[in-house]
């Protein structure tokens, strides 16, 4: 291998280690020829590696390499086999057999949407199970608060060869107090619930998008983000200018981060700037980023840049300028102290200095059930936990009823004889009624008071709008109590006066996927690079455009094309983050579940609840309630601070 890929190799490892050894090198060119793989891409299965490891403190020498290598050999292997040695699946007994795509069935099936919905065969076998006993109490966890780390995550079990235990996998804020669970159920609703995004603005037609409107969208987000620096930084007019027109002074130009790669991959040597027509008549100008010290760019990305272009021909970046960040979320004094007495679930006589319950909230994330059955054990076992644990509000992220999911994707439902209607015919909303519904009632008899949220994906089948922004899905004919609440995706909702920013889309992997990092970055660790993304750019899916469907992760066992992001350029506006950060950030991933930390909002990955063939993990937050100044002024404003008073627990289910 030349010399200058072994300059390069080194160039894009100097962020972990000062000095690669002679051997490390060696494998490091090993792992490039056998996978046929460039520098990026060996870097990114590097990252993904230590994030795998749950450590940020994994160093690169040769037994980290070798096992990399053995990871990626291992992939490979897996990946020729499923291609090579596609087995075709075996037709149930009672069953017809189908002798049609998966690409098709999906369409074919979506009941109630679509008029030729398929007619279920009736079954006489095991039906699922709808209740669950709330009087066994589940084991105590005695694991440590972090794990070593996530490997075990990512076996291939059935649900039912699980370890039965609920094993804390990383603890936030370990010196707050565990997680208390009442004796009884309080008397009343702890949690007031409201909406901060306007839900009806999500009920635009998809499918209808027009250039004219969607280039608009992207060009007013740049200007926006100039107006924003200007602001913050006191600029004069004059400092900014084109980065495309030909200058000897130095400005600054606001733009878009872009490619100019035929495969769409950013990386150093294709990092374009895209213009605005305002500033730049939209044109795209090249970008040498050599003179920065470090930097760490995405397709999509909207940044104010310092620099000149002498040439014409590409502008050379000589500083990037920090992002101005939202203010921290506040509310008045008289506001926190309805609250906390709220907690207290107490008559307003009593004493105000008692200390109330924390606010307990789970979250949970699907896939709900493995690929092996719609038995949906993974949901039934967080819906049993939220109950036994008296929890005041559980939410719920979708998909539900997953459009991947092979049964789904088929119409093999195994449903028994009472439960299909006179017609026969069996839509996704009578299959959310039969296999979620109960679970949620379940929880509503042994906890009447709790609130239960739930947050749609472009993944659910149950869910007639097909791009994100997504409105809810209706809850007609799926006989949901009153007190479950379905709401947008993304959504910002508050808990009392705790502000939850909620979005089912994999935005990290996304980042993971696209990002380009040079040099040392500011941020070493990708779990808190990611979310400062997206608070920086305060959007909950700040990446355009975003990964090609034919690129995108997707489970093992789907023949298709993936779903993708499914974004509506035209409504992006409503995935924006406003007028303040949230409290707290939910944001499901593939990527190895954490809690953390970032620019003062408590950003959460809770995992997914159920893998491929395997369960997964879900999120505990325990929130104490406000200490307040009781001879303060109703009217003062208090920054919540729930990063400081928040216990999060990653577990295992």
């Amino acid at each position: 291998m030349s010399e200058s890929i072994e300059d390069e190799i080194k160039l894009r490892f100097l962020s972990t280690e000062s000095d690669l050894e002679a051997d490390v090198l060696a494998e490091l060119q090993s792992i490039m020829r056998l996978g046929s793989i460039d520098v990026d891409e060996l870097w990114y299965k590097w990252e993904s590696y230590i994030m795998m490891m749950g450590s940020n403190e994994v160093k690169l020498n040769i037994e980290t390499a070798r096992n990399l290598k053995k990871n990626i050999l291992k992939d490979l292997e897996s990946e020729s086999r499923s291609k090579v040695h596609k087995l075709p699946s075996k037709n149930r007994i009672g069953t017809n057999p189908r002798n049609i795509t998966t690409k098709t069935d999906v369409l074919d099936i979506l009941g109630g949407f679509i008029p030729n919905t398929p007619k279920i065969k009736e079954r006489s076998g095991k039906t699922a199970e709808t209740s669950f006993d709330f009087a066994s109490s589940l084991q105590s966890s005695k694991t440590p608060s972090k794990t070593d780390d996530y490997r075990g995550l990512d076996g291939v079990r059935s649900f039912q060869q699980r370890e039965k235990t609920n094993g804390v996998i990383e603890t936030l804020n370990e010196h707050l107090p565990k997680m208390i669970s009442p004796t009884v159920p309080f008397g009343k609703p702890r949690v007031k619930l409201t909406a901060n995004s306007e839900i009806k603005k999500l009920s635009y037609k998809t499918m209808a998008m027009k250039c004219s409107e969607a280039s608009e969208i992207l060009d007013d987000r740049i200007d926006e983000y100039m107006f924003l620096i200007q602001d913050h930084y006191k600029f004069e007019d004059s400092v900014f200018g084109s980065a495309a027109s030909e200058s000897i002074h130095e400005i600054v130009a606001v733009g878009r981060i872009a490619t100019d790669a035929l495969d769409g991959k950013l990386n150093t040597f294709s990092l374009v700037l895209e213009t605005s027509r305002r500033m730049g008549a939209g044109l795209r100008i090249p970008l040498k980023v050599e003179s920065l010290q470090n930097f760490q760019f995405f397709p999509g990305q909207i940044v104010a840049l310092k620099g000149i272009n002498t040439t014409g021909e590409n502008f050379v970046v000589s500083e990037v300028l920090e992002s101005p960040l939202l203010p921290s979320a506040a509310s008045t004094l008289a506001t926190l102290r309805q609250h906390n007495l709220r907690l207290k679930d107490v008559p307003e006589s009593m004493d105000l200095d008692s200390s109330p319950i924390p606010l307990n909230v789970m979250v949970g994330a699907g896939p709900y059930t493995s690929n092996e059955n719609l038995d949906f054990e993974s949901l039934k076992t967080i819906c049993k936990q939220a109950a036994n644990m008296l929890v005041d509000a559980l939410i719920l992220v979708g998909p539900f009823l997953d459009i991947y999911h092979p049964k789904i994707a088929s119409g093999d439902f195994d449903l028994s004889v009472e439960k299909l209607l006179d017609s026969e015919i069996v839509t996704m909303s009578e299959l959310f009624r039969h296999f979620i519904t109960p679970y949620l009632n379940q929880i509503l008899n042994t906890n009447p008071h709790i609130t239960i949220i739930l947050v749609p994906s472009v993944r659910d089948a149950i869910s007639k709008h097909v791009s994100w922004p997504q409105e809810p899905f209706s809850r007609k004919d799926l006989g949901l109590p009153k007190s479950v609440k379905i709401v947008g995706n993304p959504m910002v909702i508050s808990l009392n006066e705790i502000s939850f920013g909620i979005s089912s889309q994999d935005v990290l992997t996304e980042l993971r996927t696209s990002e380009v990092v040079g040099k040392k970055p500011k941020d070493i660790s990708p779990f808190t690079r990611f979310p400062k993304y997206l608070i920086e750019q305060r959007s909950f899916f700040p990446v355009f455009p975003p990964i090609d469907k034919e690129n995108f992760p997707k489970p093992e066992s789907w023949d298709g094309i993936s779903i993708g992001a499914m974004l509506d350029t035209s409504y992006l506006k409503l995935g924006e983050i406003i007028n303040v950060k949230p409290d707290v950030l939910i944001i499901p991933s593939t990527l190895p579940p954490f809690a953390k930390v970032v620019e003062n909002v408590l950003v959460i990955n809770p995992g997914y609840l159920s893998k491929e063939n395997a369960v997964g993990t879900y999120a505990h937050i325990a929130i104490q309630s406000a200490e307040l100044n009781l001879g303060g002024e109703d009217s003062s404003m208090i920054t919540h601070k729930v990063y400081e008073r928040a216990r999060v627990e990653i577990l295992k289910l």
